[in-house]
């Protein structure tokens, strides 16, 4: 039996404490560490676990599942870290907190592991990212995968390349997001009701995304499927084009990926 702690149940934690709960978790296994007593009633009364402050829970966890901001996160460490015991295992959802940060304010040896996930976990398909710390090992590993699969899909990358999945698929969504309100909005410029127009657009992100997952073609030719000579399609690609759609996306990517890289530093 594994008791998990989850420290810090905003949207991220709550979404993750019911993913755990979904995938079979035991309740009793569960504890959600929240200082302020109207919300630990309020997900007490909601999931049915036990709830603690986040000092008293790590105590009794065999994994601490760190859902705190960024910024928050040194603070956050030096409160727990008299709490950790030697064979407790230490995650990290924090973008741009490396295992490094973790290590030196946790005791000496605490094995650490850094996730990077994104909301898509909400309905059980998140793309979740993991990298070990120095004294994490492949059980540990293997059990991080085991909790974070019920919620979708799981890789393992080096810790250098954790900036740039932050930017890739911990900010993604929003992009899509962001793209799907562009086109909403171009339904309606061209004379759609907005209903209609997010139906539209939205079982064709659905359609697409789904076409990229199970075709193994790549979006090239998928794109190009659909482009005829001379046809509608290319000249919407070419407006894009002259728009600078490709550059201003490398570009944005590449100031998510610096944002990332400075949250580390606090």
């Amino acid at each position: 039996m594994t008791t998990f702690a989850l420290i810090g149940v905003g949207k991220l934690g709550e979404a993750l404490l019911s993913g755990l709960l979904r995938s079979g978790r035991d309740k009793a296994d569960v504890i959600a560490a929240e200082r302020y007593a109207g919300r630990a009633k309020e997900i007490e009364d909601l999931y049915g676990v036990r709830t603690a402050t986040p000092e008293d829970a790590v105590k009794d966890a065999d994994v601490v599942l760190l859902a705190v901001k960024p910024q928050d996160m040194r603070t956050a460490l030096r409160e727990l870290a008299p709490g950790i015991g030697k064979e407790t295992l230490v995650v990290s959802m924090a973008a741009g907190i490396t295992t490094k940060v973790l290590e030196e304010e946790l005791p000496e040896g605490t094995h650490c592991i850094r996730v990077m996930t994104n909301t898509p976990v909400f309905v059980d398909e998140a793309m979740s990212a993991i990298s070990p710390g120095t004294h994490a090992t492949e059980e540990h590993l293997a059990l991080v995968e085991e909790l974070l699969r019920p919620v979708g899909r799981v890789i393992r990358v080096p810790e250098h390349q954790q900036d740039a999945v932050t930017a890739l698929s911990g900010s993604g969504p929003a992009y899509f997001f962001y793209l799907v309100e562009a086109m909403i909005d171009a339904g309606i410029l061209l004379g759609l009701p907005r209903a209609v127009a997010a139906e539209l657009i939205v079982q064709t992100a659905v359609g697409s995304a789904k076409m990229l997952k199970e075709s193994d073609e790549h979006p090239v030719v998928l794109r190009e499927a659909v482009m005829s000579p001379a046809g509608t399609t290319i000249s919407a690609i070419r407006v894009m084009e002259d728009h600078g759609v490709r550059a201003a996306m490398l570009a944005a990517l590449e100031a998510a990926r610096n944002r990332s890289q400075e949250l580390a530093g606090g």
